[in-house]
């Protein structure tokens, strides 16, 4: 990765920590694994993480992992974020997703937006910035210039401690053509959260509240007309990789979208499994000959089998992480649709493994005891059903992506 060199002497400002490494972030995010498990019930019943948690990985620098070195950020690419996310899914889901959601969007700030944007996006160093990519509200322009956005936006993870949001809206098209899609990002100060999150089945606390926009008025360097943020093209560079000289802000965004949800699938299925493996040094089997469940040859197959699986998931993970870096290291024109496509259809897959060996192995095998409401394998088993739930899993990648991947392969036209 590119960093500048002698920042301050270039006129940027310095990091808290200018020399942190990506082992000593991984360790800080390892070393709050226990206070997290401890606290799992405390934050769904709050619908988002606990402020000193909050604080906590501010001071540890999660905020700023993304964010270019440029602006004070750590700048420690996907890979590091990806490993924070999945340790810190491993200990509370909902920790993991809401702190993942609501940080992950420097990376797509970084790639997409001009230098006069980002300068004031990440002037504060941290950014926590959730975003949703169905259009919504409306967008016209103002007697000013600037457009005036309204409207609700739901499942807005990460919501609570934001510093910004990104949504997407469509534009009314002008002179008779259709009205067309657009991404645009807000600072704190010009909407407002509702507290409308909390009784879903799962991911009780991660903070997906409804963000309101009033009568906001939005710059043009603010909004990017005819932008979605799943299908963003990057083949002819992007103005985060000229303005930083880092290949990683002109990557596909949307299989980084997925391999977001991924790692935090991936940390899901671990914690089910470390719970499960407490079952088996804590408790006997039912029937006899009762012995401890690590003896049992059923329960040995069942963990192994899950082992086997979460494993394979968490390699497939980190090979998508690294053919994602490799392709960006390339020409722009290396990351082509059709490459896009072929790492988000291995995540999703990835997904699938992680919910076969909670569903099948885990879940049904641990006892009624160790499943009940709030016992960690339940709250795992509830997790990923409502990961499950999300348009984008259960809708769009089991359809629209793997047909786009295979028309983008063949070269197959859209009929007219």
């Amino acid at each position: 990765m590119s960093l500048a060199t002698n920042v301050s002497e270039n006129g940027f400002p310095m990091p808290p920590e200018p020399d942190l490494t990506s082992a000593e972030v991984v360790a800080r995010a390892e070393a709050m694994a226990p206070a997290l498990i401890s606290r799992q019930a405390e934050t769904e019943a709050r619908t988002y993480y606990p402020e000193d948690t909050h604080e906590a990985f501010r001071k540890a620098g999660f905020y700023r992992i993304l964010v270019p070195r440029r602006y004070g950020g750590y700048e420690l690419g996907i890979s590091t974020f990806l490993r924070v996310s999945t340790t810190l899914a491993r200990a509370c889901p909902s920790t993991g997703w809401m702190y993942c959601l609501g940080a992950t969007h420097a990376l797509a700030a970084a790639t997409l937006f001009d230098g006069r944007a980002q300068a004031e996006l990440f002037a504060a160093g941290d950014f926590i910035c959730p975003a949703t990519i169905v259009p919504g509200g409306r967008a016209e322009r103002g007697q000013d210039g600037q457009w005036l956005v309204n409207g609700t936006w739901n499942y807005c993870s990460g919501a609570p401690y934001a510093t910004h949001f990104a949504g997407h809206t469509m534009l009314p098209g002008q002179d008779g053509k259709p009205a067309s899609p657009a991404m645009f990002v807000l600072p704190r100060d010009r909407w407002h959260r509702l507290d409308d999150w909390g009784t879903q089945l799962g991911l009780k606390g991660s903070g997906s509240h409804s963000i309101v926009v009033e009568n906001a008025r939005v710059p043009d360097y603010f909004v990017l007309p005819g932008t979605h943020l799943s299908e963003a093209v990057v083949t002819g560079s992007t103005p985060g990789r000229e303005l930083h000289g880092n290949p990683e802000y002109g990557g596909g965004p949307l299989s980084y979208m997925v391999m977001e949800i991924a790692a935090l699938a991936v940390g899901m299925a671990q914690g089910a499994l470390d719970a499960y493996g407490d079952l088996l040094r804590t408790r006997t089997t039912l029937l006899p000959p009762v012995v401890s469940r690590v003896e049992d040859p059923d329960y040995q197959f069942w963990y192994g089998e899950a082992v086997g699986m979460i494993g394979m998931a968490e390699a497939a993970l980190l090979n998508a992480i690294d053919q994602w870096t490799a392709l960006c290291a390339e020409e722009p024109a290396a990351f082509t649709r059709e490459q896009d496509l072929r790492i988000t259809v291995i995540c999703r897959h990835v997904i699938k493994l992680c919910w076969r060996a909670v569903e099948e192995f885990l879940f049904p095998t641990a006892g009624s005891s160790a499943v009940r409401h709030g016992e960690r394998i339940e709250r795992v088993w509830r997790d990923l059903s409502m990961l499950h739930t999300h348009a984008g899993f259960a809708v769009f990648l089991p359809t629209v992506a793997t047909r786009e991947l295979t028309k983008a392969r063949f070269d197959v036209e859209q009929p007219s």
